[in-house]
């Protein structure tokens, strides 16, 4: 699926058929694109493809200037399932995975046993920036490696961010295969060298196609469908040793020893990644990154279960925690959450790990495995119902509570990014891509902070819930940057009791919002021919503003863009928004800064500002009851130092961090920053002239239709109406049954797989899970070998009844020479045994 192909281009011995979907008058590439994605797969001279035996379908939808519709590929997806295509490549993505027809279709697709691989992204090496359908689960999504075994700059990075605010995302991308410099067909002819991830899609659909060759035509039916390809390419992959799995999944596709593990293949369900270790680092960054502890936020981790025994399927009991209580596995509190419904070939299981109260002072590992079954109903292809058991080991690193003052929260409740509305760049000088789309969340595009916070000794939780559901005598601060969303009243009043009465410290990053600006930066959709009005500007200020003016504080309308001076470090101030209301009492500092809001809506390159506050520092004055002591608020106008999609030194906005976090947690501001610092004695009103000093909410805006906050509903006074305060979490424990034996512990780990290989040239591990009929689980840990027929029991069992059996089978004979009464019995006695070894022979 790409920029077509020219019918007469030497390289391809069966090309089956070019089919054009755009609205062009032409089947042949005139970008050179698919060409060179079709060589990588099939070219059969020059520079070889995988499978130049392949039959190509060619399908075009993409024009001469690379543009293309939702439409389009619905429509060749469709002539795809009726032509029953075997494997297809899409070199394409991005980030919209709310695209509900193009998603649906993709489903529709691996439902009819196509093997789908995409192209995961060329937006790194920023993370929460995987492309769709890459991203899907049904899909294999391929990221980019160099020769060096090195995971290329451009290939994006993980997690998924489907699942945020309130969960965390999955494992992606699947695999990584070389996309650096690899040669491929040109346009007419002869050869090029091109890089990106649309290039390492091709060379893992290429070997998936040279995989799926070997099998033999009356076995694919049933050992070949989108999960037990991704499984054999998955756990055969090679590890690279120094990238983490939002990197490179689980490793370098390593086509012999998929071959392999085809070879051997019977139908099951398995777990990826195969298991939890938080000692595993950098391998599983960002679980590896810091300890759990008691009261800490929960490990939350979101699994993908590959089911290979078929289209559908389902976990009918709840998985079981099986605890290590020699490896202290009792001190863990888990529970997991599978999908209801296994369709089409995957689901997913959401796990959540918490520490116990006894393990408060505790440090080391704990250890366990969570068991469940996967149940696949009949099928063409599979006459009884199939049942596997799946094991994931999980091995989580504790440490003792650490002091209240190293521990911050970050507020991921009240992000909200695009695709789920139009959510725009919090930096307007980037037009090129006008979307907020990788999440902001500390593992994605705020990572840096993340990093460094780490590295100055804190420990940081991610708050997916809203403030009502956090102890604030845990923490010493909230960071609050960038939120798009609006707040409960209840929210808003628990906030200022914790900052009253329980010392809680609060740091609040916001940026531009200009109601007159978000009506510049609307456009125009050609794909859903609507247009696209945005929801808020780079932060929600209105919403902020009701959080912040129980300390008479607010930020304005005015968009500020510039440089300023910290000290001897020049900064830069990109988009951001200023400083209006702030008490008596508190310190602001303030920049000489330009209006972008005026360059951008009428092209003025010249609008100055003036100085114009952009930082504040207060001291909550502590309560008059006498009980309890309180806290400090922070404010910055500008989110963009601390996002990772904006290029700027690292090193700066770091800088800027530990002088925001100094002052919230022990009320020190540099010396630098004192001498430029003007304190507030008396009210201040900022009220810029043309401008309101709070921006009101857009009209044209329709941020309640993504909101977890406003009701909304078409009549426009009811659509700023909040909805009832989000209940916490609770999440239950799982089903617990300890494991007080450990040899039954190590034959579960071996029943998981072995450990993940990195030598270039092994064929890397496989699980051993087993599925077969009527629910009755056989494993061979001998050879890793799985069966999916038989009626139960082990091997050895077996073999002790074989050995009985000959025994009376030779000494019966004997006992029967006598010609008596006895021995006639005997007789009969042999020859209902034959009979009953012949049945077990049957079986067995």
């Amino acid at each position: 699926f790409d920029t077509g192909l020219r019918r007469d281009h030497p390289h391809f011995r069966h090309v089956e058929e070019i089919t054009n979907w755009t609205d062009e008058d032409t089947l042949e590439d005139q970008v050179g694109h698919g060409s060179f994605v079709a060589g990588v797969i099939a070219s059969s001279r020059e520079c070889l493809g995988f499978a130049p035996d392949a039959e190509l379908h060619i399908f075009r939808v993409f024009t001469n200037k690379q543009v293309s519709f939702t439409s389009w590929f619905l429509d060749a997806f469709n002539y795809a399932i009726h032509t029953k295509i075997h494997v297809v490549n899409l070199s394409i993505g991005g980030p919209d995975f709310l695209d509900q027809p193009f998603v649906e279709k993709v489903n529709e697709l691996t439902a009819n046993n196509v093997v789908m691989v995409s192209a995961i992204g060329n937006d790194g090496p920023l993370y929460g920036t995987l492309n769709n359908p890459g991203d899907q689960n049904n899909v294999i999504g391929v990221g980019g490696i160099n020769f060096e075994h090195q995971i290329a700059s451009f290939s994006s990075r993980g997690m998924t961010v489907w699942e945020l605010p309130n969960g965390y995302g999955r494992f992606k991308p699947d695999v990584v295969a070389y996309g650096s410099n690899v040669l491929g067909s040109h346009i007419q002819r002869g050869c090029r060298a091109l890089s990106g991830t649309s290039v390492a899609s091709p060379v893992v659909a290429g070997a998936v196609t040279l995989l799926m060759s070997v099998v033999p035509h009356d076995q694919r039916p049933m050992l070949i469908n989108p999960a037990s390809i991704k499984q054999v390419l998955q756990e055969s992959a090679l590890r690279l040793p120094h990238a983490n799995i939002f990197e490179q999944g689980q490793g370098r596709v390593d086509l012999l020893g998929a071959a392999a593990l085809l070879q051997d293949y019977t139908p099951r369900a398995s777990i990826v990644p195969p298991r939890l270790d938080t000692t595993d680092c950098p391998f599983m960054w960002p679980y590896c990154s810091q300890p759990l502890f008691h009261r800490s936020r929960p490990l939350v981790a979101n699994f993908t279960v590959l089911n290979g025994m078929g289209v559908t399927g389902h976990i009918p009991d709840p998985p079981l925690w099986r605890p290590n209580l020699d490896r202290h596995g009792d001190l863990l509190h888990v529970t997991a959450e599978p999908s209801s419904v296994l369709w089409p070939w995957t689901g997913n299981l959401a796990l959540r790990i918490s520490v116990k109260e006894q393990a408060a002072e505790f440090a080391g590992v704990a250890e366990g495995v969570l068991t469940f079954r996967v149940v696949a109903p009949r099928s063409p292809t599979n006459t009884r119902h199939l049942v596997s058991t799946v094991v994931l080991p999980i091995k989580v690193r504790i440490m003792p509570r650490p002091p209240r003052a190293k521990r911050l929260l970050w507020d991921q409740f009240h992000s909200l990014t695009y695709p789920s509305g139009y959510f725009p760049r919090d930096n307007l000088d980037i037009g090129h891509d006008p979307l907020d789309w990788n999440g902001d969340h500390p593992h994605t595009n705020f990572r840096t902070v993340h990093a460094h916070l780490l590295q100055q000794g804190y420990y940081l939780d991610v708050l997916g819930e809203p403030y009502t559901c956090f102890d604030a005598s845990d923490y010493a601060a909230l960071i609050v940057a960038d939120p798009e969303e609006e707040f409960f009243p209840e929210e808003i009043a628990k906030l200022h009791d914790d900052v009253a009465t329980k010392g809680l410290s609060v740091l609040v990053v916001g940026d531009w919002y200009s109601p007159e600006l978000l009506e510049h930066v609307k456009f125009f959709d050609e794909n859903t021919r609507n247009w696209w009005f945005p929801e808020t500007g780079g932060s929600n200020v209105p919403a902020l503003n009701e959080l912040l003016a129980g300390w008479n504080m607010s930020f304005t309308a005015q968009v500020a863009v510039g440089e300023f001076t910290l000290g001897d470090t020049k900064m830069e101030y990109a988009s951001g928004t200023t400083i209006g209301r702030f008490p008596v009492g508190g310190l602001l500092y303030q920049a000489d800064l330009r209006n972008q809001d005026l360059e951008l809506r009428f092209q003025n390159k010249n609008a100055a500002l003036g100085q114009v506050p952009i930082m504040g520092f207060h001291q909550v004055p502590a309560p008059a009851s006498g009980s309890g002591h309180a806290g400090r608020v922070a404010l910055y106008g500008d989110s963009n130092c601390l996002d990772d999609s904006h290029s700027y030194d690292r090193a700066r906005c770091t800088q800027l961090v530990d002088i925001f976090l100094r002052f919230a947690l022990e009320g020190v501001l540099p010396p630098d920053l004192l001498t430029q610092a003007t304190r507030v004695t008396e009210p201040r009103e900022l009220a810029p002239v043309g401008l309101p000093e709070a921006p009101q909410r857009s009209p044209s805006c329709t941020l309640f239709l993504y909101s977890k906050v406003l009701r909304g509903g078409s009549d426009p006074a009811t659509q700023l109406l909040k909805r009832p305060l989000t209940p916490c979490l609770v999440w239950p424990g799982s089903a617990t049954l300890p494991l007080n034996d450990g040899t039954e512990y190590e034959r579960f780990l071996q029943q998981a797989g072995p450990l993940p290989q990195y030598h270039p040239d092994g064929l890397g591990g496989h699980g051993k899970h087993s599925a077969q009929n009527n629910g009755n689980t056989r494993n061979h840990p001998a050879n890793g070998k799985s069966s999916a027929w038989g009626t139960g029991g082990g091997g050895s069992g077996r073999r002790a009844w074989f050995m009985f059996l000959l025994l009376v089978l030779v000494l019966l004979p004997v006992l029967a020479r006598r010609r008596t009464a006895i021995a006639m019995a005997v007789k009969v006695v042999t020859v209902v045994v034959l009979l009953l070894m012949l049945v077990l022979l049957l079986l067995l």
